[in-house]
């Protein structure tokens, strides 16, 4: 498939610099995969009204990195910004960075702790595949050293985005808004949030459980490849990054047993989604022994046969981005062009002024 398919026009106020408050207060489209005619309006909180006891939410509960980093150069005194991406065994860092001068091995920087005072060394080793690796001169933990040096890392347009508005919003705030009221501390290794969890309130949470609504807990660390633009003309010329993700045994059990009773599989978030479709029948059952971790470069376009997700929550995902052409494959049944129903919901949710990307409002796409 070509991917100008998965091109858009966006009118750029209605990127989202920040998100609604309370969270559950944004709007939420709700359409279906195998019915053309469903389109409504709603708000987020009567997500119960469309789910039912039996159904199960899967919601990924990584944790996200304060992961931005700015530092300067010692040798010149140059600006540097950055995105921690991950530790290896060897204890070197992998980090994007950006600089208006050259960089090269031996390069010293020191890195910016949240009162802009050095926080910390690194020394750049080598080229990798995305970005740097660098040694770090510390004894702490990335969660302890991002604890202390790093900033929370919003997608680019959000940043572009209040730049043209001239819209000032203190770190505080985007450390509150950037995190699922669910995600689990211990999972701290996200460098982006799955960002159809943040519409979630703890008093929908209660709501959805008292309804008898399940719910089964993935993970899935979201890399920065997530949402990188398709450069290739073609979707299969492109070659998808890895994630890590782990299923334990009760969610996939709760997969199994939500298929066998006849629910639903609500997946929140193209993320849970990447989860929970490395189970094939065979995994699934050794799965709800052993649990599954691993890392997953799965890339879902249309003709994609989806073997765990019924349906999805989601929010509305940049023109030719590898989340709008899983999206665009969910809406592919019943011999229908899935690309063109979900820009056709596109070009609906524009002309409702619906807010898009990460601080934006949200999809639900039943079965």
């Amino acid at each position: 498939m070509k991917t100008a398919r998965l091109d858009y026009p966006l009118p750029e106020d209605l990127i989202a610099t920040r998100p609604v408050e309370p969270r559950d207060s944004c709007r939420l489209l709700v359409c279906s995969r195998s019915d053309p005619d469903l389109l409504e309006h709603r708000t987020f909180r009567d997500l119960p009204d469309y789910l039912a006891a039996g159904d199960t939410l899967v919601f990924n509960t990584t944790s996200v990195l304060p992961a931005r980093l700015i530092g300067r150069r010692l040798d010149s005194g140059g600006a540097i910004g950055g995105l921690f991406l991950g530790e290896r065994e060897d204890g070197l860092w992998q980090a994007m960075l950006k600089s208006n001068g050259k960089l090269r091995a031996g390069i010293r920087i020191g890195l910016l702790d949240r009162d802009d005072a050095e926080g910390a060394v690194i020394e750049l080793v080598e080229r990798a595949e995305e970005g740097w690796l660098v040694r770090v001169e510390s004894d702490h933990t990335p969660v302890e050293l991002l604890g202390k040096i790093g900033r929370i890392p919003l997608p680019p347009y959000i940043d572009r985005a209040r730049q043209i508005g001239g819209e000032g919003v203190e770190q505080k705030a985007d450390e509150r808004w950037y995190q699922t009221v669910y995600a689990d501390p211990s999972k701290a290794s996200s460098v982006a949030a799955p960002t159809a969890g943040l519409h979630f309130t703890t008093e929908l949470l209660e709501t959805l459980a008292s309804k008898g609504v399940d719910r089964a807990d993935v993970v899935l660390h979201v890399g920065a490849g997530t949402f990188k633009p398709i450069d290739a003309d073609d979707l299969t010329n492109h070659t998808m990054h890895k994630e890590f993700f782990e299923i334990p045994a009760a969610a996939a059990r709760g997969l199994a047993s939500t298929r066998e009773r006849g629910g639903r599989r609500i997946m929140v978030g193209t993320t849970a989604v990447r989860s929970a479709e490395n189970l094939t029948p065979t995994v699934l059952a050794e799965a709800m022994d052993a649990g599954l971790t691993g890392a997953t470069d799965l890339f879902i376009t249309p003709g994609y046969e989806f073997r765990q997700t019924d349906g999805l929550v989601t929010n509305f995902h940049l023109p030719r981005s590898t989340l709008l052409a899983m999206v665009g494959a969910l809406f592919e049944t019943h011999g229908r062009d899935g690309i063109e129903r979900l820009l056709a919901i596109y070009r609906e949710a524009i002309d409702r002024r619906y807010r898009f990307f990460s601080y934006g409002d949200a999809m639900l796409i039943l079965p």
